[in-house]
């Protein structure tokens, strides 16, 4: 094998590749992606046997060949050689990785292609969709914060990833929650789908999509069966494994009478809610909110006795009384709203809340309040 290549052009793919790898693997040859020279086109794979990236980049090929070569130490030496330099790969039995840049050299130990696993996609009756990548990178963005991160619950490690039919349209939903908090969004697609379903996909597949999506802006396809999804971006295909589990009825956890109604500055309650919170801690993190006419007292106190406390201004006529929530929750929730002013519903002291925002009446958010 023999190949010439821009630096510029295969770091930014290892980088892709690199992001999956798990560091921690016990077999040898996960911890490698592998490199094939064929029909005069670099073909670049890597797999923790749940994630797997292909990318494909057009090169100079001078020699057909595969070979596979550790990920964390193929991708410090591209890294740290010069940005405009072209880069010189050669493995003449692929045993040995020999990699060439101006004045440096590199002779690297390799192992064989016929011990790296085969990366499959399905090929059952798969659900075909198309989304514009940026549109798919903010359902993501608003959602992913409110995954669960405890494994007792692991069918809660990922993204809901919900196809239903309403009216004509089909409204793909994206909801994540920890049990705490939920947070849902929803797209129409443009194409009506006959053929529906609801998947979880794991959060780490959904920590490298997002990084994926951020560097384009154009349209994606992606392939849903009942084990796995695939998502078809430019020359990259990343293929998931899907969570083996029941996702929570979502719908459930909606509260539909919550009537009593506070408008208020998205980024006066921000700051307020950053500034009070100084004095909180991880075993007292409640922030509590009085709610009275026109205005909201924000109140917090710790184990040491230390208090901070805050009025703000908003619209509020509704019943009067005080509710507790984990702060940091609050924040998140509020960060990821972006009209100036923002609705947030309540029940009653102990029942959950519903925050919006009028311009993203598709975006909703759920916060269970706690004991205060």
């Amino acid at each position: 094998m023999k190949f010439k290549i821009l630096k510029s052009t295969i770091f930014k793919s290892v980088s892709h590749l690199h992001g999956i790898v798990d560091k921690k693997n016990t077999l040898p040859i996960l911890s490698n992606i592998l490199i094939e020279a064929k029909d005069n086109s670099l073909v670049l794979s890597s797999t923790d046997m749940d994630i797997s990236i292909i990318e494909r980049l057009n090169c100079d090929i001078l020699e057909e060949g595969s070979t596979t070569i550790n990920s964390q130490i193929f991708y410090d030496i591209i890294r740290k050689l010069d940005d405009n330099s072209e880069i010189e790969v050669i493995s003449n039995n692929g045993k040995i990785l020999t990699i060439r840049s101006s004045g440096s050299r590199f002779s690297l130990s390799c192992l064989p292609k016929e011990d790296y696993p085969i990366i499959e996609q399905n090929n059952e009756d798969n659900i075909n969709i198309k989304i514009n990548s940026t549109t798919l990178s903010k359902l993501i963005d608003k959602t992913r914060f409110a995954i669960s991160n405890e494994e007792t619950r692991y069918f809660l490690n990922g993204l809901y990833f919900n196809l239903n039919n309403e009216s004509e349209k089909t409204l793909l939903t994206l909801v994540g929650t920890d049990g705490h908090r939920l947070a849902k969004f929803s797209f129409p697609l443009e194409n009506k789908i006959e053929k529906l379903c609801g998947v979880i996909i794991p959060k780490k597949t959904i920590n490298e999509l997002s990084k994926l999506l951020s560097e384009t802006d154009q349209e994606i396809e992606i392939l849903i069966s009942s084990t796995k999804i695939v998502f078809l971006i430019n020359n990259l295909v990343l293929i998931s494994k899907l969570i083996d589990g029941n996702f929570p009825d979502y719908k459930r956890v909606i509260p539909e009478e919550n009537n009593n109604v506070l408008e208020l500055n998205r980024e006066n309650l921000l700051s307020a809610v950053d500034r009070v919170s100084t004095v909180v801690n991880e075993k007292s993190p409640v922030i509590k909110l009085k709610l009275l006419k026109d205005q909201i007292n924000l109140n917090t106190a710790n184990n040491d006795n230390s208090t901070a406390t805050e009025d703000l201004s908003a619209h509020y006529n509704g019943d009067e009384f005080e509710i507790g929530f984990n702060s940091k929750y609050v924040m998140d929730i509020v960060n990821n709203l972006e009209d100036e002013i923002i609705s947030i519903n309540f029940k009653d002291s102990s029942s959950p809340i519903i925050a919006q925002e009028k311009s993203n009446p598709n975006l909703v958010y759920v916060l269970m309040p706690m004991r205060v």
